[in-house]
């Protein structure tokens, strides 16, 4: 649990100092720390390159693609990962693992208010699927899009050749093509490898 300790100052000086001598109890208030980035600049330069190429042969098919997340920090992916895991009470809030930097205390001494805290955090992340420690974000080699207009569209794989669109496996075959490989379970998730 978080707690504070009151230091004294010089005889000149009555104000007392506070500072945090433990880490801070987990909550949402967490979800805007360690922030991840939704531009493809921030992608590695491989796989930066095939996202930018299938967005583009996206839009001028007349699709909309809107960016949620492509780098994910590893403290962002480390309190995403134990936050679902937490709240689906698939591990002890007093078991988990340290993180170097993240100064989160997971245990807040009563098992509901440790699920409840970690749950709201869940529900800031807005996690769609159960998010690993290391992933193709982490890796900066995944991209979260959505891609909404293009059923029934015709447009360019990376041969140039014309595909129509009439379903989604027909865009994940473009999208391989291009080199972003589809997490099905995962709707937004696309990836260089698929995982």
């Amino acid at each position: 649990m978080t707690t504070t300790q009151t230091l004294l100052t010089p005889a000149s000086d009555p104000t007392p100092v506070v500072v945090n001598t433990l880490p801070e109890l987990s909550g949402p208030q967490w979800v805007t720390r360690f922030p991840g980035s939704n531009r493809t600049n921030d992608l590695n330069s491989s796989f930066r390159q095939s996202a930018e190429d299938f967005i583009v042969a996206l839009k001028a098919a007349g699709a909309n693609v809107r960016i949620s997340a492509t780098y994910r920090p590893r403290e962002r992916a480390y309190l995403m990962h134990y936050c679902v895991k937490i709240s689906k009470g698939l591990i002890s809030p007093d078991r988990v693992p340290k993180m170097s930097g993240v100064e989160i205390e997971w245990d807040h001494g009563d098992e509901r208010a440790s699920k409840n805290a970690a749950a709201e955090m869940a529900r800031g992340y807005t996690i769609v699927h159960p998010p690993a420690l290391t992933s193709r974000h982490t890796e900066r080699a995944a991209i979260d899009m959505t891609i909404t207009g293009i059923i029934g569209k015709t447009m360019l794989d990376a041969s140039a050749q014309a595909v129509e669109v009439t379903d989604n496996t027909v865009l994940y075959r473009v999208g391989a093509s291009y080199g972003c490989h589809k997490l099905i379970p995962d709707p937004p998730h696309w990836s260089d490898n698929g995982t």
